[in-house]
């Protein structure tokens, strides 16, 4: 990138990160009653103004984004307060949820009618079946010696549908921007770009009481850092061709998406949940990515030629299976090998992607690319304190937590020679991630320290934890 398309916003500066500490009692009450803030950097300001006693809000403003957002404050991993004090806004938008009618896009009309293309195979199999069973001995026996006869036609024919299937797959193989993988993609973006604006009013009629109104500290900031992204990577045609409009849901969810059209949507539990600017904006980037290299298109896009694929086999289990029972059983195995073997797997290989793709944006807009791999170690140790189960990476449809930290870590180098590329500020300040390594050893021996007098006292059975589930 050249300077010109380097839009440099000054988030270098010191590094800024909130981390875990322990309490003057114990490890465990301390997760369920406070989490504090760890400060090792100067030109620090701390808000205490949380309407819940329970968090502390911290934001570094020795470099302001802008005029209208030094005063914005974002909490550390804990419990994730719903309201601010400091923040009391009462006001609501109208919106117009009621769009012209027009005809259904492709991909909306095959999600309508998937339900009767399964429904026709099942159909189609218990009548092969019936038929089968009905057939006396004699003509049983004639169909099969005629079936070996002509094997070599029914080969063909097996085969020439076979070379269908490949020769469709090939001719719809086209390159993902940016990182010119080649991937399969039925779906048209104007398909989905009109099947995004009927999510659009599904979300807004949705959240229409909690959205915030634009006057709001935490709209202006994802507002100005959804700006700077789009500013600095303006030379990706995908990114400037998009209109990136700004929704924020005051929701408790750590959770944000964008929309193939380039609708925006942060929930403030999202807010609460990222350390600094930096990861904000890195989450950011990373939702700007999957919308930039049209992932819903390609997810949908494959889901539809392997549901379609699948209807062969459906007609074939229905057909051999002796009763419906054991064909219900069958269908249901083969939907989860399809799930298990193909969906989930594809879609942790488009989160992986986002996530280069996303860090990339973030350096090019100067962000300390550093910090992306502290949020998701966060999150991690955010899971744990609450006791959330771990579920093997292989059930999930997103990388885990560690997993995606030891992937941006290994990505970093390269975000960092970008942002040097793109004649950034250099970085000044301990890098982050070692900040928080030093912070949860520190964490980890004050809670043995303090567990070791009290572990007589307490009944390890009923852990005082007091986390709401996000």
């Amino acid at each position: 990138c050249t300077r010109d398309r380097c839009q440099r916003l000054d988030l270098s500066g010191n590094t800024r990160n909130c981390f875990l500490t322990g309490s003057s009692d114990s490890y465990r009450n301390f997760i369920g009653k406070r989490l504090r803030c760890l400060l090792n950097v100067p030109n620090t300001e701390v808000y205490n103004s949380a309407h819940h006693s329970s968090g502390m809000f911290c934001f570094q403003s020795s470099r302001p984004l802008g005029e209208k957002i030094t005063s914005f404050q974002i909490t550390s991993i804990g419990q994730l307060p719903h309201h601010f004090s400091a923040w009391n806004i009462q006001s609501t938008r109208s919106f117009r949820t009621s769009p012209s009618f027009q005809a259904a896009p492709v991909p909306l009309f095959w999600i309508i009618v998937k339900p009767a293309q399964k429904l026709f195979a099942i159909i189609l199999g218990r009548s092969i079946r019936n038929w089968w069973k009905a057939l006396p001995p004699n003509k049983r026996e004639l169909f099969k010696e005629s079936a070996r006869k002509n094997k070599w036609k029914i080969l063909l024919g097996v085969s020439s549908l076979g070379v269908l299937f490949v020769v469709f797959y090939f001719t719809h193989l086209e390159e993902t921007p940016i990182t010119g993988r080649a991937r399969l993609l039925v779906f048209g973006k104007e398909h989905f770009r009109e099947l995004s604006r009927m999510e659009y009013d599904m979300w807004m009629e949705e959240f229409k009481s909690k959205m915030l109104p634009e006057t709001d500290a935490r709209y202006q900031v994802v507002e100005r850092v959804v700006g700077h992204l789009s500013e600095s990577n303006k030379d990706i045609p995908q990114v400037s061709a998009l209109k990136w409009v700004i929704h924020v849901v005051d929701e408790p969810g750590v959770n944000a998406f964008v929309l193939p059209n380039g609708q925006v949507f942060v929930f403030t539990g999202l807010l609460n949940a990222v350390s600094d600017i930096h990861q904000l904006s890195f989450i950011l980037g990373h939702e700007i990515a999957h919308a930039v290299l049209e992932h819903a298109a390609e997810k949908a896009s494959l889901v539809h030629f392997l549901d379609f694929l699948s209807l062969v086999f459906l007609t074939m289990i229905w057909a051999i299976c002796p009763r419906d029972s054991l064909a219900v059983v069958g269908q249901w195995i083969q939907s989860k090998l399809q799930e298990f073997i193909f969906d989930r797997p594809y879609s942790r290989t488009l989160e992986a992607e986002a996530d280069k793709v996303g860090l990339q944006f973030a350096a090019k807009a100067c962000v300390d690319v550093r910090a992306s791999s502290v949020f998701w170690q966060q999150m991690e140790l955010a899971e744990t304190i609450q006791g959330q189960p771990k579920l093997p990476e292989w059930l999930s449809t997103h990388p885990s937590h560690e997993n995606r930290a030891e992937h941006l870590d290994r990505l970093i180098p390269e975000a960092l020679k970008i942002r040097e590329s793109c004649n950034c500020p250099s970085l000044s300040g301990p890098d982050p991630r070692l900040i928080f390594k030093l912070n949860m050893q520190h964490l980890l021996e004050s809670s043995k320290d303090q567990e070791t007098p009290n572990s007589t006292k307490r009944d390890l059975s009923k852990p005082e934890l007091d986390f709401p589930h996000t």
